[in-house]
């Protein structure tokens, strides 16, 4: 299956933050990460989902968190400073982010949202996200990540 750069790879590329594309087959449907982890063939505890939440100050906030866990909404929202976040709707995804559920990369929305990684990150050697499309993972150095979303780390998850 060929695939193309995507706005997220054009991205780290001009940032110069080494990458591996990852590729897998979408065809059975199946596009949750843990279904992802296990057609890339990795640990389940490297690879990342990408969640968008809406705070009541009406700002838009970034979580990356293990495909395994659900989002901890007070400890994101305490994370971000807000008083309380919850997640946007499926349908607003493409709107806020400019990519679709599940090909959403935290690298290359709209916008530059105030993006958050779980603390458990801080020990991987790589950590791996979508690449910004359906069928595609990037894989890179946690730094680099933060770097290109100008994150930070926090606990935010539950598992």
């Amino acid at each position: 299956m060929k695939q193309g750069k995507t706005n997220a790879m054009r991205i780290l590329d001009k940032e110069k933050i080494a990458y591996t594309m990852l590729t897998y087959a979408t065809d059975d449907g199946k596009i949750d990460g843990i279904a992802v982890a296990q057609k890339i063939g990795r640990e389940e505890s490297v690879v990342y989902k990408t969640l968008i939440s809406q705070g009541t100050s009406k700002l838009y906030y970034v979580f990356v968190i293990p495909v395994e866990a659900e989002l901890d909404l007070k400890k994101a929202a305490k994370a971000v400073g807000e008083k309380k976040i919850e997640m946007i709707p499926v349908k607003e995804i493409t709107k806020v982010s400019g990519y679709i559920r599940g090909g959403c990369s935290p690298v290359g929305m709209k916008k530059l949202f105030p993006t958050v990684i779980d603390q458990r990150a801080q020990s991987l050697e790589t950590i791996i996200v979508s690449g910004g499309n359906i069928g595609v993972q990037i894989e890179m150095a946690v730094e680099g990540l933060l770097q290109a979303t100008k994150g930070s780390l926090a606990d935010v998850s539950a598992i």
